[in-house]
């Protein structure tokens, strides 16, 4: 019951920093208009310098903000598992139903934030296909969902060299390790990294049907955003 009530409480700090981020994007999207409204030409290419050093700035705040709410509810979901047999079944299934409808609360969040904004869908649409993923229930091992989102293949081939070598000295159970494999090459392949034949025949024999409807089902999400703020931009564009 603590840890159902511990989760809870995250809620709050959700909505709180999805205010947060709602306002520096807006205050990014303010300085881009205001710099519409300079006659010099001189102060106008002046203020567009200022404007994009500002506007990197306010997306990596952003950007931060977003990855410390999602390593919130990752650490929520692994201190969920490490503390399953602490609980009984009811109340695992009530505090893991509650974390996910947080996920999917905070997806929703930053569908919004990233809507018609080239830069965040380039630089939010890996964080958005790992909390899908969550979501889905296509991945399940928190770390490698945060690595996902965070865009790191760098760490998540290190993860996996680290899980081959504790199935070779007996620390990791076979079937534990093909599921967070296949969490592994699958993300890696979404981060457009190159798989080794081994690793794709692999990944295909054990892949499951959670995993491959996440193919499908992400493989239009990330066009689709995309298309949508291109359109977005061009109905924009055609305004000024």
């Amino acid at each position: 019951m603590w840890l159902s009530i511990w989760i809870r409480s995250w809620r709050g700090e959700c909505i709180k920093a999805e205010k947060v981020v709602q306002k520096a994007s807006s205050r990014w999207a303010q300085a881009h208009q205001q710099a519409g409204l300079n006659t010099s030409l001189s102060i106008h290419y002046e203020s567009e310098i200022k404007m994009a050093s500002r506007g990197k700035t306010e997306t990596s705040k952003l950007k931060q903000n977003l990855e410390e709410q999602l390593d919130r509810l990752m650490q929520q979901l692994q201190d969920l598992e490490e503390c399953r047999e602490e609980l009984d079944t009811d109340e695992y299934e009530e505090t893991k139903k509650e974390t996910l409808e947080q996920l999917s609360e905070f997806n929703d969040s930053l569908k919004k934030i990233m809507s018609g904004n080239m830069t965040l869908v380039d630089e939010l649409s890996g964080m958005q296909l790992a909390i899908q993923a969550a979501i889905s229930q296509a991945f399940k091992t928190p770390e490698v969902i945060r690595l996902f989102a965070k865009k790191q293949p760098g760490q998540l081939r290190t993860r996996l060299a680290e899980m081959d070598r504790d199935l070779m000295v007996g620390k990791l159970e076979r079937d534990l390790y093909t599921q967070q494999k296949v969490e592994i090459l699958t993300a890696l392949r979404k981060l457009g990294e190159k798989l080794t034949v081994e690793d794709e025949a692999f990944l295909s024999a054990n892949a499951g049907a959670l995993l491959s409807q996440f193919e499908r089902v992400s493989a239009d999400l990330g066009s689709g955003d995309k298309v949508l703020a291109l359109a977005s931009f061009e109905v924009e564009k055609t305004k000024k």
